[in-house]
């Protein structure tokens, strides 16, 4: 599964646990599963919210016995030493490092004696923890992040007041994709740019995927016009190659057919991918032949040449297109023939197809004189 953080309106940490309960993560479940670190004497709901008509979850994390702040030593103890996997217990830790390293460089103390105020309590905990088990419970194996937006004014912390973005949220953007925005108003906490930074493959535009759910976030302020959520889009990655190729092109109606087959053999050692002949019609309908050949980019002018040298054409047209292809390898596979060479082929949804190939077949076809359609049949049957 691969994941899209539509980061519109920023990020944090009660952001990121609602959209995850909206897409289906059970809120007893997760509360159940923080619990196991141990950490005691916490609330954990979600309530149903609307902000600019969109529906959307409001997490609240509750501190009931008053832990208070902690620093990074323990925080780190707490998680090293909790039941959970390795995968969880790494992307947690991650996060938390990520701040305290922030902390360390600004205040100018060693990383283990970092005391964390706003993003040592008991909440910061439940959503960093929460989100790696999220992360876990929904099967995501990859996560895309829009760009970040950043917002402008100052904010009052433990520090006192201090410009936004706040320092420890650039010092965790550093390499990150943002940009400005009219948001007068924290956009990114420095426990929403932890869980972005670590979980996040890439910053940029949504992937190719196949959706299957989203859900919704809520932040706590009403930042009208804009709806204050974060909008994450689960669904499966399309297997599917986007690139883009050369496609060039010519019409012949003057030339002996049977040059073409020639024709072809010296395209495809040049470097053509593809090579087709087209019926047309052409001018005083006279019919023709139109060669159509696809391309690496590089290799255009080369084709170009081989087309204008071999043919009676007096002009070639080449453009630029986007392609979408297939992942696909070349693989030896064992049948009832021996071992041959066939091609995987990764399907748009994630399954798999073997196809045997055609020369391979061919050739032992011709050694052992049966019909290459009855060697197809046999082989198949066999994948």
């Amino acid at each position: 599964m691969i994941a899209f953080f539509d980061c519109f309106s920023g990020i944090s940490g009660d952001m990121t646990l609602g959209a995850f309960i909206d897409i289906g993560v059970p809120v007893s479940w997760l509360k159940d599963e923080i619990s196991r670190l141990p950490l005691q004497g916490f609330g954990l709901s979600a309530t149903d919210i609307k902000r600019n008509g969109i529906h959307a979850k409001d997490v609240i994390v509750s501190d009931l016995e008053g832990h208070g702040s902690r620093d990074y030593s323990h925080i780190k103890s707490l998680i090293e030493k909790s039941p959970f996997s390795a995968k969880i217990k790494q992307q947690s830790l991650a996060m938390f490092e990520k701040i305290a390293v922030a902390e360390s460089e600004i205040h100018g103390c060693p990383i283990d004696h970092v005391h964390f105020h706003e993003v040592g309590g008991i909440d910061a905990i439940v959503d960093m923890v929460g989100t790696a088990l999220c992360v876990d419970f929904l099967g995501i194996d990859e996560i895309i992040s829009s760009r970040l937006p950043l917002g402008s004014g100052f904010v009052t912390c433990s520090h006192g007041r201090i410009p936004l973005p706040a320092p420890a949220t650039l010092a965790i953007l550093e390499g990150s994709a943002v940009y400005g925005s009219n948001h007068t108003h924290e956009t990114v906490t420095p426990t929403g740019a932890a869980i972005i930074t670590t979980l996040s493959s890439a910053f940029g535009e949504m992937p190719d995927m196949r959706i299957e759910k989203t859900g919704y976030g809520s932040g706590k302020k009403d930042t009208s016009p804009y709806p204050n959520l974060l909008r994450i889009i689960l669904g499966k990655k399309d297997h599917s190659l986007k690139n883009r190729v050369s496609v060039i092109e010519t019409t012949i109606d003057d030339m002996n057919p049977e040059i073409l087959g020639f024709v072809m053999e010296r395209l495809f050692e040049a470097g053509a991918l593809d090579v087709c002949f087209i019926p047309v019609f052409m001018k005083k309908n006279r019919p023709g032949t139109q060669i159509q050949v696809i391309s690496n980019e590089p290799a255009t002018e080369k084709l170009i040449h081989i087309i204008l040298a071999e043919t009676t054409s007096t002009g070639a047209r080449h453009y630029l297109a986007e392609r979408r292809i297939l992942e696909r390898e070349s693989i030896l596979i064992e049948t009832r023939v021996g071992k041959i060479q066939a091609k995987r082929i990764v399907q748009p949804d994630g399954s798999v197809k073997i196809v045997p190939e055609y020369d391979a077949l061919k050739k032992i076809a011709l050694e052992k004189k049966v019909p290459l359609k009855t060697l197809f049949d046999a082989v198949l049957k066999d994948l």
